[in-house]
């Protein structure tokens, strides 16, 4: 079987190494964003292609992601599966908020996603498969106490990626948004507050599961919708926090 090709915007931080990672299991070679050294070792001892794209991380750059699908092309002709995340967790409610907090989290949060999303579904669509994975927050499916804009503007995000979902799936090609919440990364601590051990216990609480998620274990859920095993699911909002929604 030949090996498959796999973009992702971000290997930096968040669960971007680990989704590299899963990927490399997966038989899959790799168009990277900004990655470190180490794990693009570490990604080549898994047996994969590495190619890694510096100045594609930011999705508000208007070129960034058309540079990870040129990336992609000049070096293997194709790719098969797409994934991105964006934008930064923005707390506040809304009668504190100001215009000048919406755009910031509509720039990061929705913009991003809008020129990842314009980027890679035309190759896809032109060689009739592909996956696409939108990762944006499962704040967006519910209201947020605490995070009225940032719950308002990931919703928008993924409804976007479902409405182009609509429009392709004729091509050949799934789109889905994957929205967490609850993880365990130093941003989410960093908003939330909950580096404070008796704050990540009240917090934990809150969750039907009673803890937060694993990157690495996110990796491999998101997986389904990327590796190319699952046809038949596109236009899809699943939320990954433990229950929470």
């Amino acid at each position: 079987m030949s090996r498959r090709i796999a973009l992702l915007n971000d290997a930096r931080h968040y669960v971007g190494p680990e989704l590299a990672r899963a990927f490399a299991r997966r038989n899959h070679d790799l168009v990277i964003g900004e990655a470190s050294d180490e794990l693009v070792g570490e990604l080549e001892n898994l047996g994969a292609r590495v190619v890694n794209v510096q100045g594609v991380s930011n999705l508000t750059e208007p070129q960034a992601a058309p540079l990870l699908v040129e990336s992609a092309l000049a070096e293997f002709g194709r790719f098969d599966a797409a994934v991105a995340f964006s934008g930064q967790i923005i707390p506040g409610r809304f009668l504190d908020s100001s215009i000048e907090d919406l755009r910031s989290i509509v720039s990061g949060c929705l913009e991003g996603p809008y020129h990842f999303l314009k980027a890679v579904a035309p190759p896809l669509v032109a060689q009739g498969a592909g996956q696409i994975v939108l990762i944006t927050s499962a704040a967006g499916a519910r209201p947020t106490k605490g995070a009225a804009l940032y719950s308002s503007v990931r919703a928008a995000a993924s409804m976007m990626a479902r409405n182009l979902a609509a429009d392709i799936a004729p091509h050949g090609v799934q789109v889905n948004a994957i929205g967490t919440n609850f993880m365990d990364f130093p941003e989410f601590h960093a908003a939330s507050g909950t580096n404070d051990p008796v704050r990540r216990a009240a917090l934990e609480a809150r969750v039907p599961l009673r803890r937060m998620g694993g990157l690495e274990e996110f990796a491999n859920f998101s997986m389904a919708f990327l590796d190319g095993s699952s046809g038949f699911t596109t236009g899809q909002f699943v939320a990954y926090a433990g229950g929470w929604a």
